[in-house]
C-alpha cells in the first residue's frame, strides 16, 4: 500500500532463518561437522581420474626435478631450466620429499 512502510526483506529472511534453526534445535537434533574438502555429491579431493593423470605426469618430471634440487638451486632457477611453472616444480617436490637451496 501507499504511505505503509514495507518491512526490510533482510530483517524478514533473518526472523525466518532464526525460526528455523529454533525449530531444529528444539526437536533434539544436533549439528554434524563436515569436514573440510569432503562433500556429498563429491569423491574425496584428489581422487579422480583427472588428479591421478596429473599425478602420473608429476612422477615422471620427478627425477628431473630431484636432479636439479641435487645441484643446489633455487626453485626459480630449477623451473627455469626444466621450462616449468615454479609452483609445478614445488609441488613436485613437495609431493616427492625433497627441497631446494634457500639461497642460491
Amino acid at each position: 500500500m501507499i504511505g505503509v512502510p514495507m518491512v526490510n526483506p533482510k530483517d524478514a529472511v533473518i526472523a525466518d532463518l532464526n525460526r528455523q534453526i529454533d525449530a531444529f534445535y528444539g526437536a533434539g537434533k544436533k549439528a554434524q561437522v563436515i569436514p573440510s574438502g569432503v562433500g556429498v555429491d563429491g569423491p574425496f579431493n584428489g581422487t579422480t581420474a583427472h588428479h591421478e593423470r596429473l599425478r602420473a605426469q608429476r612422477d615422471k618430471l620427478a627425477p628431473s626435478v630431484r636432479a636439479e634440487a641435487a645441484k643446489g638451486v633455487v626453485a626459480s632457477v630449477a623451473a627455469k631450466n626444466l621450462g616449468m611453472h615454479i609452483k609445478r616444480v614445488m609441488l613436485i617436490a613437495q609431493e616427492n620429499g625433497f627441497k631446494f637451496a634457500d639461497t642460491p
